[in-house]
C-alpha cells in the first residue's frame, strides 16, 4: 500500500509540467491566459511537484525501511535455523561435507536469498506499481500513443526469459566453486603447522591459484550473461523514446495531441527506464537466490540419524551396561564392535586398552551417542539409550576426546564450557585436578590467557589437561576419557589418574588407552582387537593369564625403565 501511494505521488510530476507546457503554449499562442495568471499556475504547480516529491521520497524510504529490515530479520532467522540444524546432524555428516562448504552455505548461500527476501522484492513491488498506475494513466489519455510506447516490451519478456536460464546454472556453479575455496583455505590455514614444517608453501599456492582462477571463471560467465540486461533495457527504453517522439510529434502536428502530452509521455517513458532496467538486476538476484536455496535446502532436508527418545530424564546413577553390542561405520564398512558385551556399576572404573583402530573408542562414541548400534543394545540404568532425551543423556556426560578441542577463547572460558554459571573457584579446582593449574598460573595472563584456534598456543599436555578440567568441572554421573594422557609424562599421569580417583568415586567412569598404566588401577580392563573383546578382567588377573595384556604390560614397563 505505501508503495501504491508512493507511486501515486510520483505521477503529479510529469501531470503539471504537461499541464504547465499546455499552459505556456496556450499562453504564447492564443493568449488566453494573462501573464500574472500563467505565472500563479506555474507557481502553483512547482509548489505541488516539490510536495508531491517529498511525500513520495519519504513513503519510498519507509517502505525501503520496512522491506530491508524486514530481510535482515529473515536472514538473521535462517541462519540460526540452518546452525541449529546442522548441530542436530551426526557425526557421518560431518565427515561427509567439508567444512568450507558448510561454512558457504550459511554465509554466502544465506546473505544470496536476503537479497531476494530484500531488495529483489522491494524493486520488483515498485517496478509492478509503476508500471500498473503509470500505464493505466498513459492508457486513459492515449490509448494509441501507449501502444506504440510499450512495443518493445515483449522482446524484452523473452530476453529476460532466455537470459534467466543462463544465469541460474552459471550462478550454481559459482557458489559451488566458492565452496571449495573456502573449503581450501580452510583447511590450509588449519593445517598452517604442517605446511611449513613439509616446505610445500609452493604446491599449495599453485593449488590456490588454480582454485582462484577456475573461480574467476565461473564469475567472469555469470557476469557476461549479467552485462547483458542492462545494455538491452536501455536500447529497448531508447526505442520506446524513439517512438514516443516519432508518433507523438505526428499527432501534435495533425493537432490531436498536446504539446503537454506528448512531454508527459516522455517522462513516463524515462520514469520507466530504471524500474525496467532493474527487472534484468532483480532477475539475476532471483536465480542466484534459487540456485543458493537449493543449495541450502539440501542439508535442511538432511534427517538426523540420530534422534532424541521420549523419556525425558537424565542419567540418575550411572549403570552402564553392554548386550551384544555390533557396530558397523557405513562410510568405510568397517567393524568397529563385535558382540561386547559388559556391565559398569556407579563408582566403577572400566579400562579398556587394544591396538590403534581396534575400535576402543567408538565404545565411547556409542555411550554418547554420536552413532546408534547396528545390533544388541546399550542400557544406561537399566533403560535402552535410545528412550532417552539426548540432551538428558549428554548433560550428565563428561567426555574427553582423544582430540580434544579448544575454542579461541581464554583457558578460563575454555574450561567454563564444562560448568556455565561455574565460580573462579570451582574452576581453579578443576585445573588443580588436571594437574594444569600450575601452568596456567605460570602464563602472563593467567586464566585469562586467550588460547589461538584450536588451542595452538599451548602444547599438546596441556591442551588435554585444560580438555580434563572442564570434564571435571560438569561433574558429571559419567565420565569418559579417550586415551587422554598420551600427551603427558608419567608422573604427571600419576598425579592425574590419583586426583581423578579420588573424584570419581561415586561416578562411572571408562578410561580408554594405549598407556597400561592408565588403566591398571580400574575395576575391570577390556583388552579389544579388531572391535572384539579378547580378554577380561583385572589387571592381576590379566597379568596371571599371560596373553596379549601381558605382553604389552612387560615392553612398557621395560621401555619405561630404559
Amino acid at each position: 500500500m505505501i508503495t501504491i501511494i508512493a507511486r501515486i505521488f510520483s505521477l503529479f510530476a510529469p501531470r503539471l509540467i504537461g499541464n504547465s507546457l499546455t499552459a505556456v503554449e496556450r499562453f504564447i499562442l492564443d493568449d488566453a491566459l494573462s501573464l500574472d495568471e500563467i505565472k500563479e499556475e506555474l507557481f502553483w504547480n512547482i509548489v505541488i511537484i516539490v510536495s508531491a516529491a517529498l511525500i513520495s521520497g519519504f513513503l519510498t524510504f519507509l517502505m525501503r525501511q520496512t522491506i530491508i529490515n524486514v530481510s535482515r530479520y529473515i536472514e538473521f532467522d535462517l541462519k540460526n535455523e540452518i546452525f541449529e540444524h546442522y548441530q542436530k546432524l551426526c557425526l557421518s555428516f560431518y565427515k561427509n561435507n567439508r567444512t568450507g562448504d558448510l561454512m558457504n552455505r550459511i554465509s554466502e548461500d544465506v546473505g544470496k536469498v536476503r537479497m531476494y527476501f530484500g531488495p529483489a522484492i522491494m524493486y520488483s513491488i515498485n517496478t509492478i506499481a509503476l508500471f500498473v498506475i503509470v500505464i493505466s494513466y498513459m492508457v486513459s489519455i492515449a490509448p494509441l500513443l501507449t501502444v506504440y510506447t510499450l512495443l518493445p516490451l515483449p522482446i524484452l519478456s523473452l530476453a529476460i526469459y532466455k537470459l534467466s536460464k543462463a544465469i541460474n546454472t552459471r550462478s550454481t556453479a559459482v557458489q559451488e566453486t566458492l565452496s571449495d575455496l573456502s573449503t581450501f583455505t580452510q583447511e590450509s590455514f588449519s593445517g598452517i603447522a604442517v605446511i611449513k614444517s613439509y616446505g610445500i608453501q609452493s604446491k599449495i599456492n599453485e593449488d590456490f591459484a588454480q582454485l582462484t582462477t577456475l573461480s574467476k571463471e565461473k564469475n567472469v560467465d555469470l557476469a557476461k550473461i549479467q552485462a547483458w540486461f542492462f545494455p538491452l533495457m536501455i536500447l529497448l527504453i531508447g526505442f520506446s523514446n524513439l517512438l514516443v517522439i516519432f508518433v507523438g510529434g505526428n499527432q501534435y502536428i495533425e493537432g490531436t495531441l498536446e504539446i503537454g502530452v506528448l512531454a508527459e509521455f516522455i517522462i513516463y517513458v524515462n520514469m520507466l527506464t530504471w524500474p525496467v532496467a532493474t527487472v534484468g538486476w532483480v532477475t539475476s538476484i532471483v536465480q542466484q537466490a534459487e540456485a543458493s536455496q537449493k543449495r541450502i535446502n539440501d542439508f535442511l532436508k538432511e534427517e538426523p540419524k540420530i534422534t532424541s527418545g521420549s523419556l525425558d530424564k537424565t542419567i540418575e546413577k550411572g549403570t552402564i551396561e553392554f548386550k551384544k553390542v555390533s557396530f558397523t561405520y557405513k562410510e568405510t564398512q568397517i567393524q568397529a564392535a563385535k558382540n561386547i558385551s559388559f556391565k559398569l556399576n556407579p563408582g566403577e572404573t572400566l579400562g579398556i586398552i587394544g591396538k590403534t583402530g581396534s575400535g576402543k573408542s567408538t565404545l565411547l562414541d556409542l555411550i554418547c551417542r554420536l552413532y546408534d548400534v547396528d545390533e544388541g543394545e546399550i542400557l544406561i540404568d537399566g533403560i535402552p539409550i535410545q528412550d532417552y532425551n539426548l540432551l538428558g543423556i549428554r548433560s550428565e556426560i563428561g567426555y574427553v576426546p582423544q582430540n580434544p578441542f579448544l575454542f579461541s577463547e581464554s583457558i578460563e572460558r575454555n574450561i567454563r564450557f564444562g560448568k556455565q554459571d561455574a565460580h573462579f573457584d570451582e574452576i581453579k579446582a578443576a585445573a588443580q585436578s588436571a594437574a594444569v593449574a600450575e601452568n596456567i598460573e605460570q602464563f602472563k595472563e593467567g586464566y585469562k590467557t586467550l588460547l589461538g584456534e584450536r588451542g595452538v598456543t599451548l602444547s599438546g599436555g596441556q591442551i588435554q589437561r585444560i580438555s580434563i578440567a572442564r570434564a571435571l568441572i560438569k561433574d558429571p554421573k559419567v565420565l569418559l576419557f579417550d586415551d587422554c594422557l598420551s600427551a603427558v609424562d608419567a608422573d604427571t599421569e600419576e598425579e592425574i589418574l590419583k586426583n581423578l580417583k579420588e573424584r570419581s568415586k561415586e561416578k562411572t567412569t571408562l578410561i580408554v588407552s594405549h598407556r597400561i598404566s592408565s588403566v591398571k588401577d580400574a575395576n575391570s580392563i577390556l583388552v579389544i582387537d579388531q572391535g572384539a573383546i579378547i580378554e577380561q578382567g583385572t589387571h592381576v588377573e590379566l597379568i596371571h593369564k599371560g596373553g596379549f595384556y601381558k605382553e604389552l604390560f612387560q615392553k612398557q614397563n621395560t621401555e619405561r625403565h630404559q
